[in-house]
C-alpha cells in the first residue's frame, strides 16, 4: 500500500507562477492557467481543498486567436428578462475587456462550487505588460 498524503488547507503551500500570453493560443494558456489555479500540477492534489496557486497573466490582449474566432464566436449574457439577451463578439470583447474575456474562460473550467470561487480569486490578469505583484513572483510556465 502506498502512502497518499491528504492536504489539510492550513498545510497548503501557494507559489506565484507569471504567464506571458504574448504570442500564444488563447485555449492552450487557460487550460495551464486552471490546472494551477486547481492544484492539479502538484503531487500533493486533494479534490477537496483549494491547494492550487497563485497566477499572474501579463499581455493578456496580444493573445493569439485560430480561425475566424474573433468575428464569429459571440459571447450571451442575459439579465433573466425577457428580450435581456445582449451578445458580443470575442474581438470586441477582446479589445474592451480583455480581462473579463480570460476570467469567464477559466471560471468555466473550475468547480462550479464555493472552491471554484475561491480559486478564481487566486486569478490575475493584465492586458499590459506591468503588474504589481513582481515582489512574489517566481518567473516560470
Amino acid at each position: 500500500m502506498g502512502d497518499t498524503k491528504i492536504l489539510k488547507p492550513n498545510e497548503v503551500v501557494r507559489d506565484w507562477v507569471l504567464v506571458d500570453a504574448k504570442g500564444q493560443r488563447f485555449g492552450r494558456i487557460l487550460t495551464q492557467v486552471a490546472t494551477i489555479l486547481r492544484g492539479k500540477h502538484k503531487p500533493s492534489f486533494t479534490p477537496n481543498v483549494d491547494c492550487g496557486d497563485f497566477v499572474v497573466i501579463i499581455n493578456a490582449d496580444k493573445t493569439v486567436f485560430s480561425g475566424k474566432k474573433l468575428e464569429d464566436k459571440l459571447y450571451h449574457r442575459h439579465s433573466g428578462y425577457f428580450g435581456s439577451t445582449k451578445s458580443e463578439k470575442l474581438g470586441e470583447l477582446l479589445e474592451k475587456n480583455p480581462v473579463k474575456l480570460y476570467k469567464l474562460a477559466v471560471r468555466g473550467m473550475l468547480p462550479k462550487t464555493v472552491l471554484g470561487k475561491a480559486m478564481i480569486k487566486k486569478l490575475k490578469i493584465y492586458a499590459g505588460s506591468e503588474h504589481p505583484h513582481s515582489a512574489q513572483i517566481k518567473e516560470g510556465k
